[in-house]
């Protein structure tokens, strides 16, 4: 007798259907036992997807994660057993990185700000732009100066490596631009020019679509944007059609070119003539920042955390363009953007000209958007003094990280997703857990405005530089 009361307590289970992040199902509704839990869950959807290697999940009912067996979950959450249950399965990065939790140097050698900080694609160099109009080059090993790059009349306000790592461009605010060989630090041809004010952004062709990397694109305040090719030392392409300042830049992965503008609107070019394709309307004020769900995959192109060094540009570019279809599966390549009018709007631009979704809740303007590398979330960075995250394919608010006491500036993820970086005008670093939702590091030390910040891609290391002149190193 005592068995069968026992199967009447648990004997109900709970109607589930699993789907993948785009809301594709997976094997149709289940009658689950209310004692599965993500374990049980992780194992049914290997098997389901025919996984030869098992590979880690993680599982989400409404944005929630899943952390307790069912039965549990509606228990503590209300939830009727009638309804049923739609639980999306997310892949996890199946290494981790170690949360930073100290300074391991301080380098001093820029004599004004530290306007912008960049890893190599590798992680194995790191570069800066500064107020000082030297672009500086760090030796990661021996945490010391490596190259002080010169030329730059004005300030370097944003530098880019090609995602080969072979160059490393830089922009200012006379309009220049300047191409660096990182292996030596010298300039790789003279500047430049043709922007008639500064530089406001600056992105590499992906190395699947093009190896070794020659073009990149420029924005600037001048309402243009430039495509310039370094072989032949020239811009090939002026993308004119912005009423004003073109504040951001990113070069798509199918091959396609976004700016942001201060005329509300985001325009889609294609690379080959610079024709116009499509133009994105419906912010009411400046856009601020672009991010694609891809971006992660193509600023490191075949690099990645194993740190796997390739010896031909066409190897290279077989191992990026499988980085890339991976990431992106059948979904289409997703833009986020962030503006003046404190909103977000979530588009897919291959599909259609009209936002997917618009992102409220932030009560300033929208400094930085940023997606992470698996394309789960979409991080924002904004003068409200929080940083918000939001579900990556369906833009719907997540959480707020609330602990920065002024503007955050910029945001940048770990490589396996897990963790999130801000550099704020506080003076303050921290580290949020994207599990937990909280704190996870609080890092002082700079005496001033943080202004910019970097993850390596190989997660040993974060860089950061700021109004206080000096460049810091954390780790883990």
């Amino acid at each position: 007798m005592e068995v069968e009361t026992e199967q009447g307590e648990t004997g109900k289970s709970v109607m589930c259907v699993l789907t993948d992040p785009e809301g594709t199902t997976l094997g149709g509704t289940m009658y689950l036992p209310q004692n599965v839990g993500p374990i049980q869950l992780q194992q049914i959807v290997n098997t389901l997807l025919k996984n030869e290697e098992k590979l880690p999940y993680a599982f989400y009912i409404s944005n929630q994660e899943l952390l307790v067996p069912l039965g549990n979950y509606l228990e503590k959450n209300k939830v009727s057993m009638e309804k049923t249950l739609s639980i999306v399965y997310q892949p996890q990065a199946v290494f981790r990185i170690r949360p930073v939790n100290r300074c391991s140097a301080t380098i001093a050698g820029h004599t004004e700000a530290v306007l912008s900080v960049a890893f190599s694609p590798d992680g194995r160099q790191l570069a800066s732009g500064s107020g000082d109009t030297t672009v500086r080059l760090w030796d990661l090993n021996t945490q010391t100066p490596m190259f002080t790059c010169t030329g730059h009349k004005n300030w370097v306000l944003c530098i880019a490596w090609s995602p080969d790592g072979k160059h490393l461009v830089s922009g200012s605010k006379s309009g220049e631009l300047q191409c660096w060989d990182p292996q030596t630090g010298k300039p790789a041809g003279n500047p430049l020019t043709g922007h008639k004010k500064w530089i406001t952004g600056i992105s590499w062709e992906p190395v699947h679509l093009n190896a070794p990397c020659r073009r990149f694109v420029s924005a600037s305040k001048d309402g243009d944007a430039r495509i310039w090719d370094i072989s032949l030392k020239k811009c090939v392409i002026c993308l004119s059609g912005h009423t004003l300042a073109v504040t951001c830049v990113k070069w798509g992965g199918d091959g396609v070119i976004y700016t942001g503008s201060q005329d509300c609107t985001i325009k889609v070019w294609e690379t080959s003539q610079g024709k116009l394709i499509r133009e994105l309307k419906g912010h009411g004020h400046w856009v601020n920042s672009l991010a694609l769900s891809t971006e992660y995959v193509l600023r490191t192109g075949a690099f990645d955390h194993t740190g796997k060094q390739y010896s031909s540009p066409e190897e290279m570019k077989k191992v990026a363009l499988e980085r890339y279809n991976k990431m992106k599966g059948n979904a289409p390549e997703r833009l986020v953007s962030g503006s003046d009018d404190f909103t977000m709007f979530l588009w897919e631009p291959a599909v259609s000209k009209h936002h997917k979704v618009r992102m409220t809740g932030h009560q300033q303007l929208v400094n930085h958007v940023y997606f992470s590398p698996d394309g789960q979330w979409v991080a924002s960075a904004s003068f409200d003094k929080s940083v918000k995250l939001w579900n990556g394919t369906t833009g719907e608010f997540v959480a707020a990280f609330r602990g920065h006491v002024g503007p955050v500036y910029q945001i940048s993820w770990s490589a396996d997703s897990r963790l999130l970086l801000s550099g704020s005008k506080d003076s303050t670093l921290k580290v949020w857990d994207i599990r937990t939702k909280k704190l996870k590091q609080d890092l002082p030390g700079h005496a001033d405005e943080v202004f910019a910040v970097d993850w390596s891609p190989d997660g040993e290391k974060v860089a950061s530089g700021g109004k206080d002149r000096v460049l810091k190193l954390w780790m883990g």
